[in-house]
């Protein structure tokens, strides 16, 4: 009960007080040259993690798979 009422509260605060915030938020923002560059290789490493990580699974299962049949062709 206690920590609802205290979300409820804090959240009511946030409210009051975030549309002031609002108006300030270019004010820390500094904005140069680098900035599309940081943005392009974040969304870079975020597009190419999954190829990379299928790459990388792939790589691992056939090479599971190649033990298994040699396994197999012993017996």
């Amino acid at each position: 009960m206690f920590l609802s009422l205290n979300r409820v509260l804090l959240g009511f605060i946030l409210v009051l007080v975030s549309p002031m915030s609002w108006a300030d938020t270019y004010r820390y923002m500094h904005v140069t040259i680098d900035t599309p560059w940081l943005i392009f290789l974040g969304l870079l490493v975020a597009v190419m993690a999954p190829f990379i990580l299928m790459a990388i699974l792939y790589w691992r299962n056939a090479m599971r798979r190649n033990a298994e049949e040699d396994q197999a062709e012993e017996r």
